[in-house]
């Protein structure tokens, strides 16, 4: 039997958006074809990473990264536009992952950005798929906006956190988008980690190297003290993660795709990415749940 052809729609929501991971190693365990990716913040990074077949070398880099690692990513700059230039993070994942043009992507790609001035968004589908990575993913207050064409560019989910637009020429046989503004999971039990083949499969010695080096340039890196803003942001990001539920839901209920896979927006924290086994195992098992008898 053919194996269905798939669109899939990549949601904004931080860390909790590595679950994106997971539920892309099921849907290649159970054999389903990714032909097309659209994703806006996380999502886009995710999507853009898979679709130039790098996926493995930032899974294996995510999941060894700790929480100081994470802060000592960020270029605190205290500017006008935003807490963090986003340019230190941008330049690691080129180092690590290489940057591509999105038009010669293997798989169809789309991140989705927002352009407040015009109040639409901006489908970017052609250039360099960082640029359209730091664009997509230029959380407001946080991250300064990353400048285009003229344009402004901020995180795409500010109007559309689970993009399904992009995929509606599409000729493949499902949609599936993964909405990271699920119901809450309250009080449970953390996911146990289960290790992924492809994580598993790495060459160990150059991954794990280049790993190596990299947590250890940022050890030298940008201090820890500057962190008087983050309960300020903290404020920001839960108001931010509502707006974008509301939107979601009325998205999907306009547009609703083939099969919805919900990720409690409780899950984790927007910075949490040194909780990436967590995550990954939680989108593969929402993954089964959702589409095991689809």
């Amino acid at each position: 039997m053919k194996n269905k052809t798939v669109s899939l729609v990549l949601g904004s929501g931080g860390a909790r958006g590595i679950a994106h991971i997971g539920v892309i190693h099921w849907l290649e365990d159970n054999g389903y074809d990714i032909r097309s990716i659209s994703g806006c913040s996380i999502g886009a990074l995710i999507g853009g990473i898979y679709a130039c077949d790098k996926l493995n070398v930032y899974e294996e880099w995510v999941r060894a990264i700790s929480k100081v690692d994470i802060i000592r990513l960020l270029d605190v700059s205290w500017g006008k536009q935003g807490l963090v230039e986003g340019e230190r993070i941008i330049t690691t994942l080129k180092e690590l992952i290489g940057d591509r043009r999105i038009e010669d992507l293997p798989i169809q790609f789309t991140a989705v950005a927002a352009d407040i001035k015009r109040e639409k968004e901006v489908w970017l589908k052609r250039g360099s798929l960082f640029d359209a990575i730091r664009a997509s993913i230029s959380l407001p207050l946080f991250f300064a906006p990353f400048e285009m064409k003229g344009m402004k560019l901020l995180d795409g989910g500010i109007l559309n956190p689970v993009p399904i637009a992009p995929t509606f020429e599409d000729t493949t046989d499902l949609t599936i988008a993964i909405n990271l503004g699920g119901p809450p999971m309250g009080n449970v039990h953390p996911v146990p980690k289960v290790e992924s083949k492809n994580a598993n499969e790495l060459p160990a010695d150059s991954v794990r190297a280049k790993i190596n080096n990299f947590i250890e340039d940022l050890k030298s890196q940008a201090p820890l003290d500057n962190t008087g803003g983050w309960k300020m942001l903290s404020i920001a990001d839960q108001t931010f993660d509502a707006m974008q539920g509301a939107i979601a839901r009325q998205k999907l209920a306009a547009y609703p795709p083939d099969h919805t896979i919900m990720i409690a927006r409780d899950a984790c924290g927007t910075l949490e990415f040194d909780r990436a086994d967590e995550m990954i195992t939680l989108g593969y098992e929402t993954a089964a749940q959702s589409l095991d008898n689809s």
